[in-house]
C-alpha cells in the first residue's frame, strides 16, 4: 500500500508535538502554519507533569526545559486580604517523577519548531501556507485546501488531516458549521512580565485576589545573579455580561494606565502588585474565551487537537499539557490501529467527552473555583481559612480537578509510558 503521509494544519505547540510523535512511531508528516516567520511571541505558560513526561520521553528533557523556564515548586492560592487560602508542593517536591514547568510560550515553541526541523526536515513545516479547509475523498483519504502567502490556492493530498489551527479554527468551522459562538464568560486578562525578585518558595505560582479580580503571578526564568527573573503577571477583571469585550483584541497590546488602577491595592508586605507592573516593557489585553464542548473531534480522516478541539480558559493553566497529551494519545492509538480514520475514531471516543468537562471545570474557575468558595461563605474576609474551609474539603477539591485534567501523582506515576520507546506504528487496512 502507499507510505502514509499526514497532513497537520497550524504550528503551534500542539501541531508541531504531533509532528514530533508522528516521527517518533515512524510516520511522515507535514505542517503547514499560516504565519510566514515563527516568533517567540506570547508569554507564560505551564507545562504539567505529565506533559513534562511526554516531552522527556520526546527527547526534550530537564536541561533543555531550563533554557526556557524554570520548574515550578508551589501552587498557591492567597485571598485579596494578603491571607493564604491553599498551597501545595509542585513536580518533584509533591512526590511526582516530573516536573510542572513555568515556561515562556514563545521561547517553548521556538524549541518545538527546531526540533521539528532538526528530525524531519526543514520542508516539514512550511510557513505562510494556511490551511482553510479539506475535502474527503471516496478512497478515504483527504485533500487540504492551502492558501498561500501570496493568496494562492493548492491543494495537498494525505492519509489524514488533524486541524490543529487553534480557537478559530477552519477546520472546525467545516466540521461543525452550526458551532455555537466564541464564549465569553465576563472576564478581561492583562499578561506580561518583568523583572523582580520571586516570591514565596523563589518558584511559586501564585493566584491572589477574588473570583471576579484577582492577579497571577510566577517566575519563568532562573534568577540572574542578582536574584532578579522574568515574573509572568496576569491581572483579570471580571465585568458584567453588558461589557462589549469584542473591542479587545487578542494580544492587543495596551498601555498600563488602561487597566493598571484596577490593582492598586494589591499590596501587601511581600507584594507591591503596581510597582511589579510599572517594570513592564509591555501589556496585552486578552478576553477570557472558550467555546463549548463539541459531540465529536472526528469526521472521518479528519480529526480537531488543542485548541482547535477544546478550547480552554487558562484557569488551570492546561491547555498546552493538554495539547501535547492529544498528540501522544494520538501516537499511542495509531501504533494499535494504523495510520487510519479507525485511530481517529478510537481518539474521540476515549477523550472527547472527558476533556469536554475539564474545559468546562475551567470555565467554571478551574481550581481557582477555591476563590469563589472563599467569596461565597465569607465574602473574601477571614482570619483562618481553616473556619471557611477545611483543609481536607480544599485538598479533595483540588485532587478532583487533578484527576480530571490527568495529573493526579499516583496515577501518572504508576502509569507505563504511553508510546514504548523504538515502538514503530503498525501497517494496518483501514
Amino acid at each position: 500500500m502507499p507510505q502514509e503521509h499526514v497532513l497537520i494544519a497550524g504550528g503551534g505547540i500542539g501541531g508541531l508535538a504531533l509532528a514530533l510523535t508522528l516521527h517518533q512511531i515512524g510516520v511522515s508528516c507535514t505542517v503547514f502554519e499560516s504565519v510566514r516567520e515563527l516568533k517567540p511571541l506570547g508569554v507564560g505558560i505551564n507545562l504539567q507533569p505529565n506533559a513534562v513526561r511526554e516531552l522527556e520521553d520526546l527527547g526534550i528533557g530537564e536541561a533543555e526545559l531550563d533554557s526556557v523556564g524554570i520548574p515550578a515548586r508551589e501552587w498557591a492560592l492567597v485571598g485579596l486580604n494578603g491571607c493564604e487560602i491553599y498551597a501545595e508542593p509542585r513536580g518533584k517536591l509533591a512526590g511526582y517523577k516530573w516536573d510542572q514547568y513555568a515556561v515562556h510560550r514563545g521561547e517553548f515553541h521556538t524549541l518545538l519548531y527546531r526540533k521539528v526541523v532538526e528530525r524531519l526536515g526543514p520542508d516539514a513545516v512550511r510557513l505562510g501556507s494556511k490551511v482553510t479547509g479539506y475535502r474527503k475523498e471516496s478512497d478515504g483519504t483527504v485533500v487540504a485546501i492551502i492558501e498561500n502567502r501570496s493568496g494562492g490556492i493548492s491543494e495537498v493530498a494525505g492519509t489524514l488531516l488533524f486541524g490543529a489551527d487553534g480557537i478559530h479554527s477552519a477546520i472546525r468551522a467545516q466540521m461543525h458549521p452550526d458551532q455555537p459562538p466564541i464564549h465569553w464568560g465576563g472576564t478581561i486578562m492583562w499578561r506580561g512580565t518583568a523583572r523582580g525578585i520571586p516570591i514565596r518558595s523563589g518558584s511559586s505560582f501564585v493566584g491572589l485576589g477574588t473570583s471576579r479580580h484577582r492577579v497571577v503571578i510566577y517566575p519563568i526564568s532562573h534568577p540572574d545573579g542578582d536574584g532578579l527573573a522574568d515574573i509572568n503577571w496576569i491581572a483579570e477583571q471580571t465585568y458584567d455580561t453588558d461589557h462589549d469585550w469584542t473591542k479587545s483584541g487578542w494580544f492587543r497590546p495596551v498601555a498600563l494606565s488602561e487597566f493598571a488602577g484596577e490593582f492598586a491595592g494589591f499590596v501587601y508586605d511581600w507584594l507591591d502588585l503596581p510597582a511589579l507592573l510599572a517594570k513592564s516593557t509591555v501589556a496585552y489585553e486578552n478576553p477570557m474565551i472558550d467555546r463549548d464542548p463539541l459531540p465529536t473531534w472526528v469526521d472521518g480522516p479528519v480529526a480537531l487537537i488543542g485548541d482547535a478541539a477544546h478550547p480552554m480558559y487558562p484557569t488551570g493553566s492546561n491547555g498546552a499539557s493538554q495539547a501535547i497529551m492529544d498528540a501522544r494519545q494520538i501516537g499511542r492509538i495509531m501504533l494499535d490501529r494504523g495510520v487510519t480514520a479507525s485511530a481517529l475514531a478510537a481518539f474521540d471516543s476515549e477523550f472527547c467527552e472527558p476533556i469536554g468537562q475539564v474545559a468546562m471545570r475551567n470555565r467554571g474557575a478551574g481550581p481557582f473555583g477555591l476563590l469563589n468558595m472563599v467569596d461565597e461563605r465569607c465574602g473574601g474576609q477571614f482570619q483562618n481559612i481553616d473556619d471557611v474551609i477545611p483543609a481536607h474539603e480544599r485538598s479533595a477539591f483540588m485532587l478532583a480537578y487533578q484527576q480530571a485534567a490527568g495529573f493526579a501523582k499516583d496515577r501518572l506515576n504508576a502509569a507505563p509510558p504511553t508510546i514504548p520507546a523504538g515502538a514503530i506504528v503498525n501497517r494496518v487496512a483501514a
